[in-house]
């Protein structure tokens, strides 16, 4: 039986904080909001409550866990060092949507980093989560609150789609702030190198440390299986309708895209097959004479948080529109928009359209 407690985000009743906090401690598990998405809860130091968190996610063993923490004394009993140039971005940008690598402490078993001596860290920027964390008085792994290969859930519903019945409890605020995963950043090579993008941009974090990023293909969305990053091995984002992501080099010339989202469109009608088209507010409009055809709106180009916190949102909606497929389109990959593509990508499995500029 899985308890539901709906809760003020802002100001949370501290009698559910304690409850969810004395399930956490005697190793069941708890789902709770993040500023970026729900996260399943465990005590990062009881190996069996972690186990459960892979079995019921059907996640993959080797894939690691995100560690997370209320305090920077916690910091100290999940990592082994941590060096100067970590600090920068500590001192920034914590509580907030960034994950740290670091060498991992002894206390931190093998399952928690999959095997790996390293470690992801975050302190979440979520009154519930730091006051759970705190009240369970140990450090939580909380991967997203969803079946491994499926689009992050930002709403209790998604949780539920996946989740209920298999955990203790599940902590409701509602819709989540930024509705994607942290950034997470690896400070153990030289340089640092990006896992996942997410709302810190690459941008933000080259600002604070002073130095390149390396961005490999992985964490551009693109398949590249490397072995220091583990997660690249994994299917990621999967909605149930079949998604076909359509990209442009220079996307100051939105009509080129349009023109060619379109003609793809033309040829799945004509072939029998239902179809949506998922479109930026701006450009809504050019696929309004295409009969047929449902349209969907993903946000605005000008405001790309927007279109970041509803990208598993109308992910997860697709299989609900009664399509056999949906047609998306890209977006620059500057800021934000590099987590947005990291998405996309993944979610499309590699059918993407690259249209060449002239």
């Amino acid at each position: 039986m899985t308890e539901i407690f709906r809760v003020d985000p802002l100001d949370p009743d501290l009698n559910v904080i304690k409850k969810c906090a004395n399930i956490l401690r005697s190793g069941g598990l708890v789902v709770f909001p993040t500023e970026t998405v729900y996260g399943l809860g465990a005590d990062a130091f009881n190996s069996e409550a972690v186990r459960k968190v892979f079995v019921i996610k059907e996640r993959p063993l080797g894939n690691p866990l995100i560690v997370h923490i209320s305090n920077l004394d916690q910091l100290n009993y999940v990592t082994a060092d941590v060096p100067k140039h970590a600090w920068k971005l500590i001192e920034t940008m914590w509580p907030g949507p960034l994950t740290l690598v670091l060498r991992k402490s002894q206390k931190v078993s093998d399952i928690v980093t999959g095997g790996l001596p390293k470690v992801g860290v975050r302190m979440p920027a979520h009154p519930v989560a730091i006051k759970l964390i705190e009240s369970a008085n140990t450090p939580l792994v909380a991967p997203s609150a969803n079946i491994s290969g499926r689009p992050s859930p930002t709403i209790v519903n998604h949780v539920l789609q996946d989740l209920y019945g298999k955990v203790d409890a599940i902590i409701d605020t509602g819709e989540t702030l930024l509705g994607i995963e942290s950034t997470v950043v690896d400070l153990t090579t030289k340089p640092p190198t990006l896992i996942r993008a997410g709302p810190v941009s690459i941008e933000t974090l080259e600002k604070i440390l002073g130095t390149k990023i390396n961005v490999p293909a992985h964490a551009r969305g693109l398949k590249q299986v490397d072995k220091q990053a583990p997660r690249s091995k994994y299917i990621h984002y999967v909605p149930g309708t079949s998604l076909v992501l359509v990209e442009l080099d220079d996307y100051s010339n939105l009509t080129k895209l349009t023109e060619k989202i379109s003609e793809v469109a033309k040829n799945y009608l004509e072939k029998g097959y239902k179809v949506a088209i998922i479109a930026s507010r701006e450009t809504l409009h050019h696929y309004s004479r295409l009969i047929g055809i449902k349209l969907v709106v993903l946000g605005s180009r000008k405001r790309l948080y927007e279109v970041a916190k509803n990208v598993f949102k109308v992910l997860r909606n697709l299989n609900s529109l009664n399509v056999d497929v949906a047609i998306c389109e890209g977006f620059d990959e500057k800021g934000l928009g590099l987590a947005i593509m990291s998405r996309l990508r993944e979610a499309s499995k590699q059918n993407i359209i690259k249209v060449k500029e002239c």
